[in-house]
């Protein structure tokens, strides 16, 4: 399989990192997740930025409003959302669009959940999509509270730019405030898997040049840091676990439906692992500064942490492909017996 990026695609990629550079900088990230008030709501004006850019209505059709691109192409750009920690319901946002009026226009915040637990940016969403059953629902919110069909609470999150409420039940079928929408619900759960895998993919990469730059730039007994052997070795398991994980996601991406279930659960799995593993790794590097409160690894290592937990977790996803091998191994040809092969030779002996 051929996963190298045409020229539109290398713009695309370009063009959401020069946006993010520009409206979304380090110092922007660091005073997030300095605010002394806790985890605060999405920058309205960058969300109207990233929608202007047409990153919500990415895949819609161009009839619609859209650009009419794909899963690959939806993929490079939460890639580089993973990548600048960019906070915010941004999956359930664009899977919302079409579906949401305001979603795709960056009008209206829209949060998720598949059953009860946690759900992020719950006070600031405008819309919650829920996907609990065979098909997608939307529960309408007024932003400034959770609505009282969830009953919702506030939850201290581990990563300080991203709130949380704990969800203790999700409204029934037949709730009123809800609105039944004409989409697959199990495909927009293996959609949402995939791109928070690919915002998973983006900070693992990233977490690799923040420790490669220190590795380089920090000296230890006279040499950089980065000629120890022990510290060559980490940078290298580093890239070797983003790159299985990049070729994963992009595999998934082209995957046909619904036969690439396995193929999401896979690339969920391993980029997870990338993110989670990288982010630590990447703490080891730094050493003793790596544990301050002024580094960035702690934020990739916490929103790796939530992110991990979201759509498919790590269980979840090794129980699918289990099941997914039992499957096919029960409709492969049996094999003959070690004594069936045995009593074929002799046969064969004899005859000759």
């Amino acid at each position: 399989m051929d996963f190298r990026l045409s020229d539109d695609q290398r713009a695309l990629r370009s063009g959401m990192r020069s946006l993010l550079a520009a409206r979304y900088p380090r110092e922007r990230l660091r005073s997030l997740a300095d605010s002394p008030g806790g985890p605060p709501a999405p920058d309205r004006s960058l969300w109207q930025a990233l929608a202007e850019a047409g990153f919500f209505a990415l895949r819609l059709p161009e009839q619609d409003g859209g650009a009419g691109l794909g899963l690959p192409e939806a993929v490079l750009l939460f890639e580089e959302a993973g990548r600048a920690l960019l906070p915010g319901p941004l999956v359930a946002t664009q899977l919302a669009a079409g579906l949401v009026p305001g979603a795709a226009e960056g009008a209206c915040l829209v949060t998720s959940l598949d059953r009860p637990g946690m759900a992020e940016h719950l006070a600031s969403a405008g819309a919650v999509l829920l996907l609990d059953g065979p098909g997608a629902r939307i529960l309408r919110t007024r932003p400034g509270g959770a609505p009282r069909a969830l009953r919702a609470r506030p939850a201290r999150s581990v990563d300080p730019t991203t709130p949380l409420h704990l969800v203790r039940q999700l409204p029934g079928s037949s709730a009123g405030d809800t609105a039944v929408v004409s989409a697959d619900a199990a495909r927009l759960r293996r959609e949402a898997a995939l791109l928070t895998a690919a915002q998973q993919l983006g900070s693992a990469f990233r977490t690799i040049d923040m420790a490669v730059f220190h590795a380089r730039n920090r000296s230890q007994f006279g040499r950089p840091v980065g000629a120890f052997q022990a510290v060559q070795h980490l940078c290298a398991e580093m890239l070797v676990r983003a790159e299985l994980a990049r070729a994963a996601v992009y595999a998934a991406s082209l995957a046909p439906e619904p036969g690439g279930a396995a193929g999401f659960a896979t690339a969920k799995l391993l980029a997870d692992s990338a993110a989670v593993r990288n982010a630590r790794d990447c703490l080891q590097v730094h050493g003793g500064q790596g544990f301050t409160w002024e580094a960035d690894v702690h934020l990739h290592l916490k929103r790796a942490w939530l992110r991990a937990g979201q759509w498919q977790s790590a269980a979840e996803s090794e129980e699918l492909l289990a099941n997914t091998l039992l499957h096919e191994a029960s409709h492969l040809p049996e094999r003959p017996h070690a004594s069936d092969a045995t009593d074929v030779l002799d046969a064969e002996n004899v005859t000759a």
